[in-house]
């Protein structure tokens, strides 16, 4: 069950900042997980290592904090992802 649930938040949270960041980012809904996923855990260290919670690191939490936090490092990700696009094309 405890996959399910980050797989739903990876899908929320990908496709929240999908929506949220300017431009187009490409990518189908298994790379949307992934971004989520991967949101959800980088939001989740900052969460902790900034305000000392771990309302984003909570394992497959489906919670209002936890989505916020995933959703952040999912833009974050996606800020790198372009930086790192940009120099080598």
């Amino acid at each position: 069950m405890n996959i399910l649930a980050w797989l739903v938040l990876g899908l929320i949270a990908g496709a929240l900042a999908k929506l949220i960041y300017p431009g187009h980012q490409g990518g189908g809904i298994i790379a949307t997980i992934g971004l989520g996923i991967l949101g959800a855990i980088v939001g989740g260290f900052l969460g902790n290592l900034l305000l000392g919670t771990t309302a984003g690191a909570t394992a497959g939490a489906l919670s209002i904090p936890s989505i916020i936090f995933a959703v952040i490092g999912a833009i974050i990700l996606i800020f790198i992802w372009g930086l790192i696009t940009r120099r080598a094309a």
